[in-house]
């Protein structure tokens, strides 16, 4: 059964002094002038269903001016339950709370997966590798408890091994215990990316062909420790286990950070790892991030957010909160019809839009218009 965002209530928030939003189960389209908070509200949804935000605020940035706290609040239903999602900020803190209960971020997270689409996401093919990696990982932490932990854990081990790595005391040997961290944690993590991106790859090549009148698109992950032009199987591996994917993985990656120790003292930083790793965008085998137009690079991401959705329903059984920040206007007309199909498709929409000719009169006869501004 599914669960849909009912309420979002929020106070002291950004632009809102106080505001309450009704969502209904298709689609809500926000509608309004620029920098009336239609953003802040999408925003205020990402935050409280994957428990961090696209603009990567402080706890600061979330109150709005001139007061001391905010209070985000969003109410769930489905599988016969209310749930209640909130975030709350005092005294520059920020704190997450299900049913009343302080928790983790951990805890409002993937209870309803998002996947959000704004304007800085068309950027995703040609900007640098960490964005892609983020997309990526970003989406997987909402799916997989064990994927967030892996995340967070190898983040943390990275920073506290390129601290080591700045200080003059530090020599090759005192690099090995963190060398097996670096590598042990590294390699289920890339196991795990393997594993989303291989079924990430099933739809957006799909999608794509769909978009592109049978135009090839491809996605490969290219990881720092790999020969030039080795092509790494994603999905799983039919011909061994997890454990010994990993365990493959982590001699490789061992390996490559052994080979590269002097250079890191050098230079002070980790410079092999799935922080260093590339996913790679294809069309027609050419390189995209090279090759492809503007429309071809578009069309990789929307294919990317279409994919999402259609994993994330695979996985769960159910779809995600889809959110669509102004990314009608920066859209042509196949591709808005593209999303517009998806959206008819059952999956609980939040639009937000400055022009309601971006859609057409079906479309708004089956969505529920609200006016942003003259509240905010």
């Amino acid at each position: 059964m599914a669960i849909f965002a009912r309420t979002l209530s929020v106070a002291g928030y950004r632009s809102f002094a106080a505001f309450e939003l009704a969502l209904a189960e298709g689609v809500t389209v926000l509608v309004g002038h620029n920098a009336v908070g239609k953003t802040n509200l999408v925003e205020a949804l990402q935050l409280l269903t994957s428990g961090r935000s696209f603009r990567k605020p402080s706890p600061r940035e979330l109150v709005r001016a001139g007061e001391d706290c905010c209070s985000l609040k969003l109410v769930l239903e489905g599988d016969g339950r209310l749930i209640d999602l909130a975030c709350t900020v005092e005294d520059g803190k920020r704190a997450f709370w299900r049913n009343g209960k302080r928790c983790r971020a951990a805890g409002v997270r993937g209870v309803v997966p998002s996947v959000l689409f704004c304007p800085d996401d068309l950027e995703m093919v040609k900007r640098g590798a960490r964005l892609r990696r983020e997309a990526l990982d970003g989406f997987g932490v909402q799916l997989n408890e064990s994927y967030a932990q892996l995340a967070s854990t190898y983040e943390r081990t990275v920073e506290q091994r390129n601290s080591l790595l700045k200080e003059p005391y530090c020599t090759p040997g005192l690099l090995e215990a963190w060398n097996d961290s670096i590598a042990s944690t590294g390699a289920a993590l890339t196991v795990h990316r393997l594993a989303l991106l291989g079924r990430i790859r099933e739809q957006l090549t799909r999608v794509y062909a769909g978009l592109a009148g049978g135009e090839a698109a491809d996605v490969s992950y290219v990881p720092s420790w790999a020969a030039e032009g080795e092509r790494i199987p994603l999905g799983e591996d039919a011909g061994s286990t997890r454990a010994e994917r990993i365990d493959a993985v982590r001699k490789r990656l061992a390996a490559a950070l052994a080979d590269r120790a002097a250079e890191e003292l050098r230079r002070g930083m980790t410079l092999v790892g799935p922080h260093r790793d590339e996913i790679a965008f294809s069309i027609d085998g050419r390189d995209a991030r090279t090759y492809a137009s503007q429309g071809q690079q578009r069309s990789l991401v929307l294919a990317w957010k279409i994919a999402e959705v259609e994993v994330t329903r695979a996985i769960l059984g159910r779809p995600p909160l889809l959110l669509l920040d102004d990314v009608m206007s920066e859209l042509d007309e196949q591709r808005r019809a593209a999303f517009l199909a998806l959206v008819g498709g059952g999956v609980q929409t939040v639009i937000t839009t400055t022009n309601l000719g971006y859609f057409d009169d079906e479309a708004l006869a089956q969505a529920k218009v609200v006016k942003i501004g003259e509240t905010a």
